[in-house]
């Protein structure tokens, strides 16, 4: 099963979980439930179930449809995390009700953007550079962001060991805090102000003024 999204209802109290399913055929779907596990920990495990034959195929349920299910609570959600299937996780967090946001493989932090290494890592991963990207927090604020970007060189770049060679490009990129995230504002090697007050002059001196000239490798 794939879950597709996870909204409030009844003022909090209920979850609408929206599931693609199998289908195709009669009664591809069955019994299909939605309740809670359990309540810790600021979290709400949800377990969405259904029984389906789709595994034969014979069955003729092979194609998806649409469905949701409808999860109860004992009270409303408030700000709690909702996890689904022991698998995917929301959050009200940065969200537009009654969506609840999904939270990536960097966790629930990154929206609002703050000064964390998993924020850092949704900056980096929303910066038109390659995947194998290492980083150095420069400065931060609840507004403002400065990373040293270094991408190792080669034919085949990614994993330790792959081709990569022991050369690399750096590049330093400013950030400005948004509702979706940190969002890359421009790139300059130059030290201090210089690069970044060219297209944003608001820019804190406090974070940019003991900034090195950096070398591209």
């Amino acid at each position: 099963m794939r879950i597709d999204g996870v909204a409030t209802a009844d003022a909090g109290r209920s979850l609408v979980v929206e599931a693609d399913v199998p289908d195709g055929a009669d009664e591809c779907v069955r019994d299909l439930r939605g309740q809670v596990d359990t309540v810790e920990n600021g979290t709400v495990y949800v377990a969405v179930t259904f029984e389906t034959p789709s595994f034969d195929r014979e069955s003729g349920c092979t194609g998806t449809k649409r469905v949701q299910a409808r999860v109860r609570l004992a009270e409303p959600l408030g700000s709690r995390t909702v996890m689904v299937n022991s698998q995917d996780v929301y959050t009200p967090a940065g969200a537009t009700p009654p969506a609840l946001r999904h939270c990536d493989e960097n966790g629930c932090d990154p929206t609002p953007p703050r000064c964390t290494a998993s924020s850092y890592r949704q900056a980096v991963d929303d910066t038109d550079i390659p995947r194998h990207t290492s980083w150095e927090e420069r400065g931060c604020d609840d507004t403002w962001l400065v990373l040293d970007l270094s991408t190792r060189m080669g034919p085949a770049c990614g994993d330790p060991g792959d081709g990569c060679s022991s050369a690399s490009v750096s590049q330093r990129w400013f950030y400005r805090a948004e509702p979706q995230g940190w969002q890359p504002v421009t790139m300059s090697l130059d030290a201090g102000c210089t690069g970044i007050h060219r297209v944003r002059p608001e820019f804190p001196e406090r974070l940019c003024a003991p900034l090195p000239r950096l070398a591209r490798g």
